[in-house]
């Protein structure tokens, strides 16, 4: 459901629980008066994106217990207002973003995420072995999910066509068989 208006002032948004699917949408971002956003335990999926960096009031934010994946948004570390993250239980991978309030954060805010490394994890992060996926910025990753879903798109948009000229050429060739029969049965009569 998408609304029209949302108000401008609206500081916190707690949707925990709700069996929601899905990406976070990335006009997240645009709620700059945001202080606290809690998703957890719904069954979102994809990447955090980029946007939920521009929430530079944001004080709190929960995306436990979902089915996040890829690296953590390295803008993360410019929020400097965080004083509570808890980004356990979902499918994070790579090193821990450091800096500012990030660096603040246990290994609670973090844990369940097993191919995630770094400080605070006692996990360390080995670039030697190739164990850690090439850098890349999250708005990159935004790209390429967008690029994965026009992929799909167009996957089911071909198995749709194909679908149709199928059901077209069986149709006609049905149509044509029931055309014959009926003939045959008025030149007998």
């Amino acid at each position: 459901m998408e609304l029209v208006k949302v108000l401008s002032m609206l500081v916190v948004i707690d949707l925990s629980e709700n069996r929601f699917e899905g990406e976070i949408p990335k006009v997240i971002g645009e709620l700059k008066s945001l202080k606290s956003l809690n998703l957890s335990h719904n069954n979102l999926t994809g990447r955090i994106p980029a946007s939920i960096c521009l929430l530079t009031n944001l004080e709190g934010l929960d995306l436990s217990s979902n089915n996040f994946t890829g690296q953590i948004p390295e803008e993360m570390a410019n929020l400097t207002f965080l004083s509570f993250l808890n980004l356990s239980r979902n499918n994070l991978i790579g090193r821990i973003p450091q800096g500012h309030q990030l660096d603040t954060f246990g290994n609670d805010s973090y844990k369940g995420n097993l191919r995630l490394c770094g400080v605070p994890l006692t996990k360390k992060c080995s670039d030697e072995e190739g164990s850690q996926p090439p850098p890349s910025t999250s708005l990159q990753q935004d790209d390429e999910m967008e690029h994965e879903s026009l992929l799909n798109w167009r996957a089911i948009s071909l198995g749709y066509a194909c679908g149709i000229v199928y059901g077209g050429v069986m149709g006609y060739f049905l149509l044509h068989r029931g055309r014959y029969r009926a003939r045959l049965v008025c030149l007998y009569f």
